[in-house]
């Protein structure tokens, strides 16, 4: 007699074209797999006019939307973020007691997903959170991401050391499963185009000299002006070269963060600004960027899959795992352009050439799926807190 399984509710929420494009290849799979019934909510900067409305990206790969919920956010200050936090509170609450999905799958660390955290919480949902026990000193993303962990119940990190870092927080080994970084798996299965149709695409001519820049602001300190000129001035100093800039995230101070970067592009020559790039002509212009600068987990995650330089400026991304191609540099602007020298250089360039991404070589979505296969999602919300025995 053939066993009937029951369809499992799978809600992924995402609200942020970087996130989602972590989630697209997961979410591709859920989808795909006739044992998941895939609940899709989109949120956050997705929906904003200001970050280049991403939702129609989703919307291009042809992915049923369950939900769109606006948090209504119109500033970037912490009063106006405490607010759509609220507001977004209550219709995540409405949505999860009326849809009734059987787990959510979060993805990282920012204040959306926190928010929906909270509300699968309050509705006794099980929680699967991908990219836990990670470290970000200079952000406020770190609170929002160890807070995520204590909220779930299963849990997919990038690498062992987050995993013990997850246990550590009183998680039960077993419920813990290093899968790698899902950005490795995009790039993998992601056809990139050509350097002459990358520039069709974005309609700019490409000098000698290509730079992507991914700068946001460091939340836990009110420093982003100051440091953004000293980058600035730095990269004014290098001659025969495209600068690609792209849409800071929406966060505390991301508003006046982009008016800088707007102003300063619009004064000069082959700089340009991107609202949104989409994950295919992103991930192109990794490939042929001489290198990334910024602050950008993405510099960590999926620029050394590229086998390319990125310059970490600031102590936004203090505390994760770096590749070697990773340069961490402070906010001097002749510290800056001696890491910009040292990327532009050949033989330093052919150094990297077989550098490894701690964070995997692929199939994360994979492993992620064989797990939501086999667990059993209702007796997940319960759980034991995991004692450490110290010596």
């Amino acid at each position: 007699m053939t066993k009937i399984l029951k369809t499992k509710k799978i809600c992924v929420v995402t609200g942020s074209r970087a996130e989602y494009g972590l989630l697209k290849n997961l979410i591709f799979l859920i989808k795909k797999k006739k044992l998941f019934r895939l609940q899709l909510v989109v949120t956050g900067s997705h929906l904003s006019k200001k970050h280049g409305l991403t939702i129609n990206n989703i919307v291009k790969d042809k992915l049923k939307i369950k939900k769109k919920i606006n948090l209504k956010l119109t500033k970037d200050d912490t009063l106006s973020i405490a607010r759509s936090m609220s507001y977004g509170l209550s219709k995540f609450v409405k949505l999860f007691e009326s849809s009734k999905p059987d787990i959510l799958i979060l993805l990282g660390d920012r204040y959306e997903i926190f928010t929906a955290g909270t509300a699968a919480t309050l509705c006794r949902l099980p929680i699967g959170h991908i990219h836990g026990g990670e470290i970000t000193k200079s952000s406020i993303d770190e609170v929002f991401r160890h807070s995520i962990t204590k909220m779930s119940h299963l849990h997919f990190t990038a690498t062992n050391e987050y995993k013990k870092r997850v246990i550590q927080m009183g998680e039960r080994p077993e419920s813990v499963f290093t899968v790698g970084g899902l950005g490795v798996d995009n790039i993998k299965t992601t056809k990139l185009y050509s350097k002459l149709d990358l520039e069709k695409k974005l309609k700019i001519k490409f000098l000698k000299k290509i730079i992507l820049v991914t700068y946001h602001p460091e939340t836990l300190k009110k420093t982003s002006v100051t440091n953004l000129h000293n980058l600035f001035n730095a990269l004014n100093q290098i001659e025969e070269k495209t600068v690609i800039f792209t849409m800071p995230n929406s966060d505390i101070d991301s508003i006046s963060v982009f008016n800088m970067i707007k102003k300063f592009v619009s004064k000069r020559k082959n700089y340009y600004l991107f609202k949104s790039l989409g994950q295919k002509k992103y991930y192109s212009c990794c490939k042929y960027a001489d290198f990334m600068i910024g602050n950008s987990s993405s510099g960590l995650l999926e620029m050394p899959t590229f086998k390319k330089f990125s310059i970490n400026i600031g102590e936004r991304q203090l505390g994760r795992l770096k590749a070697k191609s990773v340069i961490d540099c402070n906010y001097s602007t002749s510290n800056i352009i001696k890491a910009m020298s040292f990327s532009f250089n050949p033989i330093n360039k052919k150094k990297i050439k077989n550098v490894s991404n701690p964070y995997g070589s692929g199939g994360a979505s994979k492993k992620i799926i064989n797990i939501l296969k086999r667990k059993n999602f209702n007796n997940l919300i319960v759980k034991d807190f995991f004692n450490i025995k110290f010596r």
